[in-house]
């Protein structure tokens, strides 16, 4: 068996070495500004990236990744290849020589036994925050010209739909400029890069997150007032180009577009073709093992640009990531979320009126889909939709409440939805992102900041006060109680048992954390009123 393992691992080293670099990732670079160096890491480093990677030198893959180099990597990868069949050779000492291995966020910050949960999150913003990227530092990481918030632990750099929920509590703290400078980041990328990608990384080039900007947009113009909509509206319009771009002629579905009798609707989509560069052994040994090729790769991008890496949403026994099938389904939250970026659009170019008539069009499509292909009654709830199977998942998830978030549901199906919620998702903690225990963090028992949010704002929007706050208390008292214990705010939560952490996922929980943070802050301000 170990000498199989071993034969294994030189056949995807050989396969790494040989594999083509993506036509994707040539093609997001030429759209890019000529100004930016936008090689990926195994661009820039070869046989030198595969070697380190493969070998498990750091616990965490997305350590390398974000490596900075001393030297050109044209230098390093010279004095690997002149040093690697040396006897003694040890490639630890070589990665540690010639790199600078990347900091935790906020894991050496001491919080204030004095200070409650409110005033600790205040005292972390700073600590979160990085000032603009005034010269691009040689490594992975995409310069940005002004101020932002990353999560915190090993999240490093800005994330796409982190920065929404992470908004939620700056706009509580009073902090508008910062947001506006995290609204004029986003709106940099769409210009250079031409979308926003999952983080500022190269390696994260190939796809998205859950498309929130526009939810930014309208969280400044409430503070603001209607001028912000015109400062982004180029930018939005780009935004949805984006996720609406398609060469789908005759096929059943191209890049993010799906097509069908209701028109054109969307899925999670990464151009990439070959293991995410931030998890790489971990993808390439699980392709390897179920000799999955480009297909599997591309559902587990496309996993990842979702946001929810992994759930069961995305497998097709519901129980195992060997059945993943992210790019053969329509999710709920998806077009729910480009539903509102339409929404946003209309406000910003309501003196278009043919171009508002094709949004308005394009937003009753949606719903006649959600409606006849995702509402299931019998469940009580939204699943999301298989189109090569031309049926529902079946998967119970809190993707149903995204249309109640933008009240795309009528009240029959929202009292059905909050029926569900109750009896089945809530939890005393607050609730479930999906009721399959399957070890992957987005299911049980774990519960996530941006889904009490959505699932707060969407049960409120049709009347169901009372059941919104209750899993507005839990939640609050839930973070406050593991703030009390540990002195932190955490990614995810057990919101089963309340004496446990959250599990599951390929990295450990980590501290911060940017969207526990804004959710915290505008929940207890909700219940505050």
């Amino acid at each position: 068996m170990k000498n199989i393992y071993f034969l294994l691992i030189s056949l995807l080293l050989l396969a790494c070495k040989q594999e083509p670099k993506s036509t994707a990732n040539k093609s997001t670079v030429t759209t890019a500004s000529p100004q930016l160096n936008l090689q990926t890491p195994d661009e820039l480093y070869g046989d030198l990236f595969v070697a380190v990677q493969m070998s498990s030198l750091f616990e965490d893959s997305k350590t390398f990744v974000d490596c900075i180099p001393k030297k050109d990597s044209e230098v390093i990868l010279q004095a690997y290849q002149n040093e690697k069949s040396e006897e003694g050779f040890n490639l630890e000492t070589f990665v540690t020589t010639y790199f600078e291995l990347p900091p935790s966020i906020s894991s050496d910050f001491e919080s204030d036994p004095a200070k409650n949960a409110a005033e600790h999150v205040a005292s972390l913003w700073p600590v979160l925050t990085r000032t603009n990227d005034t010269v691009q530092q040689m490594g992975s990481l995409i310069p940005l010209p002004n101020a932002y918030v990353v999560p915190g632990g090993r999240f490093r750099e800005v994330y796409y739909w982190d920065s929404y929920f992470t908004m939620l509590g700056l706009a509580e703290s009073g902090e508008f400029e910062l947001i506006e400078n995290m609204l004029d980041n986003f709106s940099h990328l769409i210009s250079t890069i031409g979308h926003i990608p999952n983080g500022n990384r190269t390696y994260y080039l190939t796809r998205s997150q859950p498309p929130f900007f526009a939810q930014m947009v309208a969280l400044l113009a409430k503070h603001k007032g209607s001028e912000i909509y015109s400062k982004y509206a180029k930018s939005l319009k780009a935004e949805y180009e984006f996720w609406m771009h398609t060469d789908i002629a005759e096929q059943a579905a191209s890049q993010h577009v799906v097509k069908t009798v209701y028109g054109p609707m969307n899925r999670y989509f990464d151009k990439g073709t070959g293991p995410r560069q931030e998890s790489f052994k971990e993808d390439s040994l699980q392709v390897a093992k179920m000799n999955g090729g480009i297909k599997m790769y591309q559902d587990l991008r496309a996993g990842a640009e979702s946001g929810w890496d992994y759930s069961t949403r995305w497998f097709a026994d519901a129980k195992s990531i060997e059945t993943i099938e992210t790019t053969d389904i329509i999710p709920v939250d998806l077009n729910a979320l480009l539903y509102g970026l339409e929404s946003v659009l209309i406000e910003c170019y309501k003196d278009h009126p043919d171009y508002v008539d094709q949004l308005k069009t394009q937003q009753q499509n949606r719903i006649a889909f959600l409606n006849n292909k995702c509402w299931n009654p019998e469940l009580g709830l939204f699943e999301d939709y298989n189109f090569i199977k031309n049926k529902g998942t079946g998967v119970k998830s809190l993707a149903t409440v995204y249309p109640l978030f933008f009240e795309m549901a009528t009240q029959e199906q929202a009292d059905a939805i909050a029926k569900t919620i109750e009896q089945e998702f809530l939890r005393p903690g607050g609730v479930l992102s999906t009721l399959n225990h399957s070890g992957q963090q987005w299911d049980a028992p774990n519960g996530w900041a941006p889904l009490q949010w959505m699932t707060y704002v969407g049960l409120k929007n049709y009347g169901h006060q009372a059941l919104a706050k209750t899993i507005a208390t839990r939640w609050v008292q839930l973070n406050e109680k593991v703030y009390e214990n540990t002195g932190k705010f955490v990614e995810k939560y057990n919101v089963e048992d309340l004496t446990l952490e959250a599990g599951g996922g390929e990295y450990p929980v980590q501290d911060g954390f940017g969207w526990s943070n804004g959710v915290y802050l505008a929940l207890k301000k909700e219940l505050e009123q």
